[in-house]
C-alpha cells in the first residue's frame, strides 16, 4: 500500500512537458517530394545519420527518395533496391501502382503504407528504410534493418550442469523465437506495445492462453499501459514500474537469462515481459519459494533434485542468520557454546580490540567492497585480484589482530552460501536484510534476531505479487504444491500444475497414467 501511494505521489509530481517533440503532431505527409524532404530533415535536426537518397533518371517511372538512418539498415539490402528501382522492367501498355512494383523489387518482407511524418519518423528509427514517391500523398517503409547483434551464448548469470545452454540475447526478435522454439502452440498470445517518449522502447507480454489467469493477465497489461516516462533502457524500469510493493527489499518478479526457464514458466501460467535491448526476461507472479529453484531441478533425476534444492534452503538460512547467531551467541549467550570451543574463541578473541558486532561489520562491509571490486575490474584480473585481495586481508587482519580466525570463516561461508542462491535478486535482498539482523543480535542478542526475523516474517506474508500470495502454497496452505516445494517429486507424480498461478487448466499430464511395470 505505502509503495502504490508513493507511484501516486510521484506521478502527481512529475512535471509536465511544456513543449512536444516535433513528431506528436500527425503532419500530412506533401504532395511534392522536395517538401516532403524538407519537412523530415527539419524534425530530424538536420541530423548527419539521417540519409536522403533520391533516385531519378527513368520516363516512365516517378522520382522517389529512400530515408533511412545510417548504421540501422542492411546497407546490402538498400543498394540491392536501389539496382532493382532502375534496371526493373514493365509489361508493354501497363503503367503499375507504386505499391506493387515496391512489391516486386523489395525483399522478402511486410510493406506497411505510412500517411503522416510521425509514422515516417517512428519507421524510419525503428530501422526501416521509408520510400516517397513524387505526386504521392503516403509513403511505404521496408524492413531491412540491420541484422548485426551478438550470438546466442550461455548464459552468464545462470549456468547449470545439465540443459539448454542458449540464452537471450538483446535483440527481442530472437529472444521471441527462442521461446516459439520450445512452445510450438498457437495458445501463445504475443503483444506488443511501445514505452518510453524517448527511447520508444519495444516491449512484449507473452501468455499461454487457457493456463494463464486472465484477471493476472489483465493486471499486468494495465499497469505497463499506464507507465509514463521518456526512457526504458533495461527490464529493470519496467520492473521498478509494475511490482506490487516499491518499498519492499524482496523482489515480486524474478529475471532470468534461460529460454527454457521462461518456457516453464508460461506452462505453469506466468506471464512472461520481454524489453528490447536487454537479455533479462521478466516472469510475474512469482513466489517466495521460486527464487530459490532452478531449471535444472527438473533435468536432473528426481533425488539428486531435492538434494540439491535442501542444499539451497540450507544456504538461504546460514546466509541469512549465521554472523546474527554468532554476534549474539557470543556476546550475550557464552552458555550456549561447549566448553572447549568457548577456551578456543576466547583465546582467539585475546587480543582482539573491537567488539564481535564490530568485526562483523568491519568484514561484511570489506567482503561486500572487494566483491563489488570484482565485478568492475577487467574480467581478465578481476577474479583473480578478488581471491589474492580476501585472502591477503583476511590473513593480514587476523595477524594484526584486528580480527578473530572464528570470525573470518564466519563471513567467509556466510558469503559462500549467498552464491548459492540461484535468483541474484534475492541473495542482494539477504544481504541487505543479514545487516540489520547483525545490529540487533549484537544490541539484544537472541532475543533481537527474533525481534527482527518476526517483522521480515509478517511482511513476506503481507505481499503478493500481482494477487498471488507470496509466501503460497505454504501460507496460504496448499498441500498439493508441496510436492514441488521443498522437495521435488518425480515427474509421473507432478500431475497438476501449481494452484497459486492458475486455476483454469490444473491437469499437466494424465490422471490415469499408468505406473511403470503395470499394464
Amino acid at each position: 500500500m505505502l509503495g502504490r501511494l508513493l507511484k501516486k505521489a510521484l506521478k502527481r509530481s512529475r512535471p509536465k512537458n511544456s513543449t512536444q517533440t516535433r513528431t506528436d503532431a500527425p503532419i500530412e505527409i506533401r504532395m511534392t517530394l522536395q517538401e516532403s524532404i524538407q519537412t523530415l530533415t527539419h524534425i530530424m535536426g538536420n541530423s548527419t545519420d539521417f540519409m536522403v537518397r533520391k533516385i531519378s533518371g527513368r520516363e516512365d517511372l516517378p522520382e522517389i527518395a529512400i530515408c533511412y538512418i545510417e548504421g540501422l539498415v542492411d546497407t546490402n539490402l538498400l543498394n540491392r533496391i536501389l539496382e532493382s528501382w532502375l534496371t526493373v522492367t514493365l509489361e508493354a501498355d501497363q503503367m503499375p501502382g507504386i505499391e506493387s512494383l515496391l512489391n516486386k523489387i523489395l525483399p522478402a518482407g511486410p510493406i506497411s503504407k505510412l500517411h503522416t511524418t510521425q509514422s515516417i519518423i517512428s519507421a524510419v528509427l525503428d530501422g526501416k528504410a521509408v520510400i516517397l514517391a513524387d505526386g504521392m500523398k503516403e509513403a511505404f517503409s521496408a524492413s531491412i534493418e540491420s541484422l548485426e547483434k551478438r550470438s546466442i551464448e550461455e548464459p552468464s548469470s545462470q549456468t547449470v550442469i545439465r540443459g539448454p545452454k542458449d540464452g537471450f540475447t538483446e535483440d527481442i526478435s530472437t529472444n521471441l523465437s527462442l521461446i516459439r522454439r520450445r512452445l510450438r502452440t498457437p495458445s501463445l498470445r504475443v503483444q506488443s506495445m511501445v514505452i518510453g517518449s524517448y527511447t520508444n522502447t519495444k516491449v512484449i507480454m507473452a501468455y499461454i492462453e487457457g493456463i494463464a489467469d486472465e484477471s493476472v493477465v489483465s493486471e499486468i497489461r494495465a499497469r505497463l499501459q499506464s507507465i509514463e516516462t521518456d526512457s526504458v533502457l533495461e527490464s529493470g524500469y519496467i520492473e521498478e514500474f509494475i511490482q506490487d510493493n516499491t518499498l519492499s527489499p524482496f523482489p515480486t518478479l524474478i529475471n532470468t537469462e534461460r529460454p527454457d526457464a521462461v518456457a516453464g514458466g508460461l506452462l505453469e501460467g506466468q506471464v512472461v515481459i520481454l524489453v528490447d535491448g536487454t537479455p533479462f526476461v521478466l516472469l510475474a507472479p512469482v513466489t517466495f519459494f521460486r527464487f530459490l529453484h532452478s531449471s535444472e531441478d527438473y533435468y536432473q533425476r528426481y533425488d539428486l533434485s531435492t538434494f540439491l534444492r535442501g542444499i539451497r534452503f540450507f544456504s538461504f538460512v546460514i546466509s541469512l542468520l549465521l554472523p546474527s547467531l554468532y554476534i549474539a551467541i557470543s556476546t550475550f549467550h557464552q552458555e550456549m557454546i561447549p566448553t572447549t570451543l568457548l577456551i578456543s574463541l576466547a583465546a582467539q578473541r585475546e587480543g582482539t580490540p573491537l567488539p564481535a558486532l564490530m568485526e562483523a561489520f568491519m568484514m561484511e562491509i570489506t567482503f561486500e567492497i572487494i566483491r563489488e571490486a570484482g565485478v568492475r575490474m577487467p574480467r581478465v584480473i578481476g577474479p583473480a585480484i578478488s581471491i589474492v585481495g580476501a585472502l591477503v586481508l583476511g590473513q593480514a587482519a587476523v595477524q594484526a589482530g584486528l580480527v578473530s580466525g572464528a570470525m573470518v570463516i564466519v563471513v567467509s561461508f556466510t558469503a559462500i552460501a549467498n552464491f548459492a542462491i540461484p535468483a541474484f535478486s534475492m541473495a542482494a535482498a539477504i544481504r541487505i536484510i543479514r545487516f540489520v539482523l547483525m545490529l540487533l543480535a549484537g544490541t539484544f542478542g537472541l532475543y533481537g534476531i527474533l525481534a527482527g526475523i518476526i517483522p521480515i516474517y509478517a511482511h513476506l506474508v503481507s505481499l503478493t505479487s500481482f494477487g498471488v500470495p507470496y509466501l503460497s502454497p505454504v501460507t496460504p496452505l496448499r498441500f498439493a504444491d508441496l510436492r514441488d516445494l521443498f522437495v521435488r517429486l518425480p515427474w509421473p507424480f507432478l500431475k497438476t500444475r501449481p494452484q497459486d498461478m492458475n486455476r483454469r487448466n490444473m491437469v499437466r499430464q494424465g490422471m490415469n497414467r499408468p505406473q511403470q511395470g503395470k499394464k
